[in-house]
């Protein structure tokens, strides 16, 4: 027996109040396995997406979900226990991993509990420089801007698309970022910045002081005024909120830019796109610790920061999903587990 944890499950689909505080069996680990005491695990779109049934998939499409499924991807905490064949990684150091993703997008990832397996591959040094609450927030998030604007890091083809995703050269290019203050956002404005484009950052009001600090060059509050309305010559746009409604931006890219929509499903601009000679291309997050220990010091040093919408005990996950229903989040949302 490997005895017991605490765990977050859900034994449905449905709302926030289908997730149930609860004991778990703790996991055991392969050869190639690190045992992650959890400390604190970043809340990220899919998990919700997973508990509500993947209802914006098409039936065909959705996975198939084996119940009690334990939600969650990003951790940061403590290395507890590392399988025979693991280098790198001892007893007792500080880690942080986005896991199984996207191969544990159905349920397999488990990371809303008290320890968690994760594959050596998968996992990193939590950065020096940050507490467990924001090394948890940050892999999914930066794990997703860092593979559209720095370096993909694998070579899966994306169904969505017939092409590669390739980033393009930032220096000196002008980038918008829609949804700059979500989670992917504000880690897309901060590696734009880092990488010496001039940023437009597009979010509600509420949010220009900390956009501003974050490194943003203009501000513009899409509930005063539309940026697709008078932005024109942007070279490219990051559009972190995506869906059918991301082809509006077509119209502010100079020709020969890209539109980068985090979220593609419900695209209908291609046309208007190739007609303009502008690249659309997106990509699928994928874990990799390599990128993560790459990243650390960048997050160490406060070149990127983590902003913090809200954090909740790890029994209240229920309490966190509303939070996120609320939306305009700020940042990114965390559980504490430890």
């Amino acid at each position: 027996m490997t005895g017991l944890m605490k765990a977050v499950k859900f034994y449905r689909f449905g709302g926030p109040d289908v997730l149930q505080y609860e004991d778990a069996a703790k996991p055991e680990i392969t050869a190639n396995d690190v045992l992650v005491r959890v400390h604190a695990v970043g809340l990220n779109p899919p998990d919700w997406y997973l508990r509500e049934g993947f209802k914006a998939l098409t039936p065909a499409w959705r996975p198939e979900v084996a119940f009690p499924a334990i939600p969650g991807t990003d951790i940061s905490g403590v290395v507890e226990a590392v399988g025979e064949e693991v280098s790198g990684f001892a007893v007792g150091e500080e880690v942080y991993a986005m896991v199984r993703f996207p191969s544990g997008f159905a349920g397999k990832s488990r990371a809303y509990a008290e320890y968690v397996s994760v594959s050596q591959s998968e996992l990193a040094h939590k950065p020096k420089g940050v507490d467990h609450i924001h090394a948890a927030g940050a892999p999914m998030s930066l794990l997703t801007a860092w593979q559209f604007l720095i370096d993909v890091g694998h070579d899966e083809q994306n169904p969505l698309q017939p092409h590669k995703h390739e980033p393009i050269a930032l220096t000196g290019k002008t980038v918008l970022v829609n949804g700059a203050a979500g989670g992917v956002g504000h880690f897309a404005l901060q590696l734009a910045k880092w990488k010496g484009a001039h940023v437009i950052a597009v979010a509600s009001g509420k949010n220009e002081a900390v956009l501003r600090e974050l490194g943003a060059d203009e501000f513009i509050d899409y509930t005063q005024r539309a940026p697709e309305d008078f932005v024109r010559g942007v070279d490219l746009v990051v559009d972190s909120v995506g869906g059918p409604k991301s082809a509006r931006f077509l119209r502010t890219l100079k020709r020969g830019g890209s539109l980068f929509p985090v979220f593609s499903l419900g695209f209908d601009g291609a046309e208007e796109a190739q007609a303009n000679g502008i690249t659309v291309s997106t990509t699928q997050v994928r874990s990799s610790g390599a990128q993560l220990e790459e990243i650390a010091p960048l997050l160490s040093d406060g070149t990127i920061r983590v902003v913090i919408d809200s954090t909740y005990p790890l029994a209240e996950a229920a309490k966190a999903h509303k939070r996120a229903e609320e939306g305009h989040i700020q940042g990114k949302i965390v559980l504490i587990a430890a």
